[in-house]
């Protein structure tokens, strides 16, 4: 029953802004120890983007989009989202979110620590 649903991709131009959202459906955000972004250009491994933990006492941002992009969540609406700003064409990409039921180790989020992954939405930024 665990799902995660993205959505708010499309295409924009550079220097544009774009919010992805992921909601979850049979169980609360706020009991995963860690919830992230990756994305995955063609032809290339997924990365990390940004994450945060359960109290949102810690916060990831790979360091390519820092100062851009802005992860955050509304407990009510069980809803985390991913506020992208100032896009360049190399954000564009699938981007999905993910979640963990526990974390095992600290430091900058890998994709292998993930239990769930949402199907993804494409963000596609034109110069």
């Amino acid at each position: 029953q665990v799902q995660l649903v993205e959505s708010g991709g499309g295409l924009v131009q550079a220097g544009g802004s774009l919010r992805l959202s992921c909601a979850a459906s049979g169980r609360i955000f706020g009991t995963y120890a860690l919830v992230a972004w990756f994305r995955q250009a063609p032809g290339k491994d997924r990365e990390f983007v940004v994450g945060i933990s359960r109290t949102g006492s810690s916060l990831y941002y790979a360091d390519s989009v820092k100062g851009r992009f802005t992860i955050s969540r509304d407990n009510a609406k069980n809803t985390v989202y991913l506020q992208m700003n100032s896009l360049k064409p190399e954000d564009t990409a699938v981007y999905y979110c993910a979640a963990m039921n526990s974390r095992l180790r600290v430091g900058r989020p890998r994709s292998d620590e993930f239990n769930y992954w949402g199907q993804g939405t494409q963000v596609t930024v034109s110069s």
